[in-house]
């Protein structure tokens, strides 16, 4: 068996990556395609020979890959027309070499996991294979349908794409199997046939949708699972994903800080969003209008103000409504003065890089759980003039009831100090709705008063960025919406203002979901030697991790199994100390990352 790697693109898409290099050559975290590529298909003592079809920059292909790899001998078939033709007429110049054997084929653009060929090289019964995936909507290229078992029934064009048949449809991987006799008897008889038809600026593809078409060869489809690793580089985006994929440190993923779409195989224990919300009537309503909500503008401030008072009970000239609490906290802290501020550690980045460290007081609770009290906030306050605790704490999840945070408002309002409380993961509190503070007459009684939450956490739609702050200070809320833009909120966003008091019912019951698996899934850590789980009071648990492993290590096995966990080593507060931080998912997930932990 041989393998034939087409090489000849100049990949335009990839700019001055690819100014003096073919694609192949371009690298992934410091090793070109063509070198993995040849690193997985050498290994296999099936292949005899590798024969790569070069074009563009060829001499550099030649210089950096010789005449064998891997002990594997290399031999070389030139389009010198790379610029003027497409890949079937590199295959064309090499239809000599098919047939000599059976063959891998793919191209080098494409960066893959060794499984995939394991696929091919195992197969025994089938002789003439297509690799394919289940079609992602961010999949360009040949798609195709298939039968149930597996035979491939039609290339479809996109022409013909129907994206109301979306779930029938396999992109090919564009790797193949060819035996030597498809090759000579079947494929290469059509392939000289359409050249001599339609010239040399095709796509080799083709030639598989018309031998499929008229069932001349029975071509099987070999589908990979989710969790294989595969991609197709065209563009630096493509290349940017690439190296996130094939990369063994979680950071690569945790710097993208979303987007997580991209990788369907991913489990994300990392960020920090209620699954149990929103329901699939909520999320058919917004499917039903999709249409309108992408077409329009959305309302100005005015108008979200007042869909949003509706949900936390103040009046709208209490409430501002955010594209995420990040962009409120920056606003803040871009509008008030202090001379010293007042925070605990550990807590979430953004009131430690948001705020001047110049001016930074930290309250580090003294124990191992990282808990404090309202008496040590407001010890913390006899020494600043503002404070801003994240209630529940992150990553801790340390909690002050409302009762308590009554004494530090009454106390900070007594000496003129600003008192900002997070309020982002309140609701996932045992009955944690009570312990709000967004309330019409809270506000009203305490002015020094401001509560910050993101919508996007609790209620499950990240996606559609929306946070609240909310105060009686009316001067305050002036400046800080004079510093927001016109239009902050997209129209997504303020449709789930405006219909979300249909579902109030069916997000209380996936607050009561959380804390129950919050409890399940505590007491399953607690069962592993290598973890210290903290009771928390929100939807995400710390651990810390004791020897033999650290959180370092435990996140990079972690990576590689597909689960994002968050590993605090970088975080203020956790210094020399060994903690992870483990999302509150569903119950299926959930038992995914003990069976993972327990596995170790």
């Amino acid at each position: 068996m041989q393998a034939m790697i087409l090489a000849a693109g100049m990949g335009r898409r990839l700019g001055k990556i690819t100014e003096n290099k073919t694609k192949g050559m371009v690298e992934v975290n410091g090793r070109t395609l063509l070198e993995r590529s040849l690193d997985i298909l050498t290994s296999y003592k099936d292949i005899n020979r590798i024969v790569l079809v070069v074009g563009y920059e060829a001499q550099g292909v030649r210089e950096k890959i010789g005449k064998s790899f891997n002990g594997v001998e290399v031999i070389y078939v030139e389009n010198a027309d790379y610029s003027e033709t497409n890949n079937i007429y590199s295959l064309f110049l090499a239809k000599k070499e098919l047939c000599e054997d059976d063959t891998i084929l793919l191209e080098s653009d494409l960066i893959f996991e060794r499984s995939l060929i394991d696929r091919l090289i195992n197969e025994k019964e089938n002789e003439n294979l297509v690799l394919v995936a289940s079609w992602k909507p961010w999949m360009d290229g040949t798609v195709v349908t298939i039968s149930e078992d597996n035979k491939l029934v039609q290339f479809i064009g996109k022409q013909s794409f129907d994206y109301e048949k979306v779930d029938e449809y396999f992109k090919t991987v564009n790797i193949y199997k060819f035996s030597k006799e498809f090759s000579e008897k079947t494929y290469a008889p059509f392939l000289e046939a359409y050249c001599k038809a339609f010239g040399h600026n095709e796509y080799y593809e083709d030639i598989l949708g018309i031998i499929t078409f008229i069932k001349k060869s029975d071509l099987i489809a070999k589908v990979i699972a989710e969790h294989e690793k595969w991609y197709e580089i065209d563009d630096y985006n493509d290349l940017d994903i690439a190296e996130t994929l094939f990369s063994d440190d979680p950071d690569t993923y945790l710097k993208r800080y979303g987007g997580f779409w991209r990788f369907p195989f991913l489990k994300d224990f990392c960020y920090l969003v209620n699954p149990y919300f929103p329901p699939p009537k909520m999320l058919k309503e917004f499917s039903i209008l999709f249409n309108r909500l992408i077409a329009e503008y959305p309302s100005t401030s005015r108008i979200q103000k007042k869909l949003a008072a509706n949900i936390f009970n103040c009046r709208p000239e209490q409430i501002i409504v955010g594209n995420g609490a990040s962009e409120l906290i920056n606003a803040l802290f871009s509008v008030i003065r202090y001379e010293k501020i007042g925070i605990p550690l550990p807590t979430f980045h953004e009131y430690i890089s948001r705020t001047d460290k110049t001016k930074q007081v930290f309250l580090r609770p003294g124990n191992d759980n990282f808990t404090y009290t309202a008496s040590d906030i407001i010890e913390l306050g006899e020494k600043v003039d503002t404070i801003a605790v994240v209630n529940p704490d992150n990553p801790s999840g340390n909690f002050i009831p409302s009762a308590q945070l009554f004494d530090i408002l009454e106390k900070f309002k007594a000496n003129n100090k600003l008192v900002i409380i997070d309020e982002s993961f309140v609701d996932f509190a045992e009955k944690g709705t009570d312990h709000s503070l967004t309330s019409e007459k809270i506000l009203d009684k305490y002015p020094n008063l401001v509560v910050i939450r993101s919508i996007g956490k609790s209620y499950g739609v990240p996606g559609c960025r929306l946070g609240i702050l909310v105060s009686s200070n009316t001067n305050l809320l002036k400046q800080i919406h004079e510093a927001l833009p016109v239009w902050n909120i997209s129209s997504f966003g303020e449709f789930f203002l405006q219909i979300f008091h249909r579902f109030e019912k069916d997000y209380r019951a996936s607050l009561d979901n959380i804390i129950s698996q919050r409890e399940y899934l505590f007491n399953e850590l607690n069962k592993i030697p290598f973890l210290r789980p903290i009771p928390s009071a929100a939807n995400y648990i710390l651990c810390e991790v004791l020897s033999p492993h650290n959180s370092t290590e435990l996140s990079k096995m972690a990576i590689k199994k597909g689960l994002l966990i968050k590993d605090c080593s970088d975080k203020s507060g956790f210094e020399n100390t060994s903690f992870i931080r483990v999302t509150v998912r569903d119950k299926k997930d959930n038992d995914y990352f003990v069976d993972f932990i327990k596995n170790i």
